[in-house]
């Protein structure tokens, strides 16, 4: 009776990662730590080289490990395909082939020089055979998606050259694989004709995902929206990723492809806002999972057996490979800054290198110890990244002068602009006109350094990621101005700021009325289109120097822009719902 009351081990694991994350992020939140070092460390304590080797002598560590870490291999790998489907619900097929020139210059020679420099310096000392050096220094080659992305973004320079590497190497992964099957001993043949049906068959499958999907998807989630039921939203929601992912591994390619590409179609609709907010805390936990994994593969006993020579393979692998990277960006006309805290950030080994050296390993070309050796030095290197990231920070404030990140000593309640360029500036300049004060914020630091020398008060933040905003006093803000000419971006932050601050007073710059109506709907409490303002200036000039009196056409004007802000508020469905339009001020 009581073995039939004992609890399931998947039931005991579900409860260990619950836990864990109940209690990582909002302790490492309180310490403004990311929290992907807490998981990992996480892991390692529950993991079969920590608490888990105890089990035998004290059973009832059972409930509070892992024990069957196996198990959790499926939902590592979910988490790593979220990843990629947010990533592509930030992108756009517009701004991807904006980035093309990057992913397959940047990226291919990234992988290439890396790789193959490592290769041959495994191949020349003797260590590996030909074939398990080109393995391996491919393996190393690759960099993290799921660590450096999250931690760099995709709108900075530094998110956006990360970005572009990343996705060449998340191309490339199978044909490395199949490679590697061709250098398996007797199997020539086969690799080298499986790779080639794996492409024929991997294209057709991405074409059908972009043409059914650009058919189908906008159907199917109004049809979604129309139920109000956000249980559908989200039923819809992993349908589409789990269907494209399943799609392009089926045919051999990697599940994240298709990830990508279901990101990229639903950013295209205009529910792709709803879709991010829903699948957020479920890409948060397969994340956690996923580097609960990571800290599970950590042996700190061998790790202190083999301390030297780990400590000098680390250190050569990210040294080596940050050098490479900055040099490539540099000579690719990125900053200084961006050049070295890019470079550092990709510095260590990936997920994928675990994949890498498993394929090896199956097909013989690196032995199982060798392989061991190097899954350790990726377990640490992937462990450090959140440190490479703050160092290469420094490094890039140090090397390119820029300014510390949100350095600003006002405390008193002041409007909030998000971004320094040209309307950035004639929104602070108007302020200055009027003696209201304000804080512009950009996470360039090229247009930061300019505005700060021509004396605007200007700081480098992400509004976007993390408590930036927060930390200006939003809280006490009389307004924020987003002028960012980004509509996703736009439409997020403004989703974002009513959701944590109901009663702020929110203006957002508009690229259209159709942009307008959607940031109305994401909680906007004015919304200027770009188009209808330029119109109405146009207007305005016309018609005064065709002799009409100023006054009228000024009354006019005030009119129309009236009459079309009430016609957007309809659009956005916001006509019978009454909004914020003023915010008492205790500034000015």
């Amino acid at each position: 009776m009581a073995g039939e009351l004992a609890p399931s081990p998947v039931l005991s694991d579900a409860l260990v990662i619950l836990g864990a994350a109940g209690i990582v992020i909002p302790v490492f939140a309180r310490f403004r730590i990311t929290p992907i070092i807490g998981f990992i460390l996480i892991g390692v304590a529950v993991g079969p080289f920590g608490l888990g080797s105890l089990v035998e002598r004290v059973p009832w560590l059972t409930h509070i490990t892992i024990t069957n870490p196996e198990v959790l291999a499926p939902f590592a790998e979910f988490g790593i395909v979220l990843l990629l489907f947010a990533i592509g619900l930030e992108l756009s097929f517009n701004r991807l082939w904006q980035l093309r020139k990057l992913v397959f210059g940047l990226g291919a020679l990234e992988l290439l020089i890396i790789g193959s420099s490592l290769a041959l310096l495994f191949g020349l000392s003797g260590t590996l055979a030909w074939p398990g050096a080109l393995a391996l220094g491919f393996a190393l080659a690759f960099s993290s998606t799921a660590m450096v992305l999250p931690i760099s973004g995709t709108r900075t320079p530094v998110g956006r050259a990360a970005l572009s590497m990343l996705l060449f190497e998340d191309i490339m992964i199978v044909p490395i694989i199949f490679l590697l099957g061709a250098l398996a001993p007797n199997a020539q043949a086969e690799g080298w004709e499986g790779l080639f049906t794996t492409l024929w068959q991997g294209g057709l499958v991405v074409t059908v995902l972009l043409v059914v999907g650009r058919v189908a998807l906008p159907r199917l989630f109004a049809q979604a929206a129309r139920t109000k039921s956000p249980e559908l939203f989200l039923a819809a929601s992993l349908l589409v990723v789990i269907g494209a992912s399943l799609a392009t591994a089926i045919t051999g390619l990697s599940p994240i492809v298709g990830a990508l590409i279901a990101g990229l179609l639903i950013a295209e609709t205009e529910y792709h806002t709803e879709v991010e907010l829903i699948m957020e805390p479920f890409k948060g936990l397969a994340l956690g999972v996923f580097l609960i994994t990571v800290g599970m593969s950590i042996n700190l006993v061998e790790i202190g057996a083999q301390i030297g020579t780990l400590a000098v393979a680390v250190v050569g692998v990210l040294v080596f490979k940050a050098i490479v990277t900055g040099i490539l960006l540099r000579l690719m006309g990125a900053r200084r800054g961006t050049a070295a805290e890019t470079g550092v950030m990709m510095a260590s080994p990936s997920e994928t290198t675990l994949i890498v050296l498993a394929a090896a390993t199956s097909a013989l070309v690196i032995d199982q110890e060798t392989a061991r050796f190097w899954q350790t030095v990726t377990a640490i290197g992937l462990t450090v990244t959140p440190l490479l990231a703050r160092l290469g920070a420094v490094i890039a404030r140090k090397v390119d002068g820029s300014p510390t990140d949100l350095e600003d000593d006002g405390d008193e309640p002041r409007t909030i602009i998000v971004g320094g360029g040209r309307v950035g500036r004639l929104v602070a300049d108007m302020m200055r006109v009027h003696a209201q004060p304000y804080v512009m914020i950009d996470s360039n630091p090229d247009l930061i350094l300019e505005a700060k020398r021509d004396g605007y008060r200007a700081v480098f933040g992400d509004a976007v990621r993390g408590d930036a905003l927060a930390r200006l006093g939003v809280e006490s803000a009389p307004a924020v101005v987003l002028t960012m000419d980004e509509p996703v971006l736009a439409q997020r932050l403004v989703t974002k700021l009513r959701r944590e601050y109901p009663e702020l007073l929110i203006v957002a710059r508009a690229r259209d009325p159709d942009h307008a109506a959607a940031l109305y709907r994401a909680g906007a409490s004015h919304a200027v289109p770009e188009t209808l303002e330029a119109s109405l200036q146009l207007s305005e000039a016309v018609l005064v120097d065709i002799g009409v009196a100023m006054g009228p056409v000024i009354a006019s004007i005030h009119a129309k822009r009236d009459e079309y802000r009430e016609q957007l508020e309809r659009e956005g469905g916001l006509s019978e719902k009454p909004r914020l339009r003023t915010r008492t001020s205790t500034a000015g």
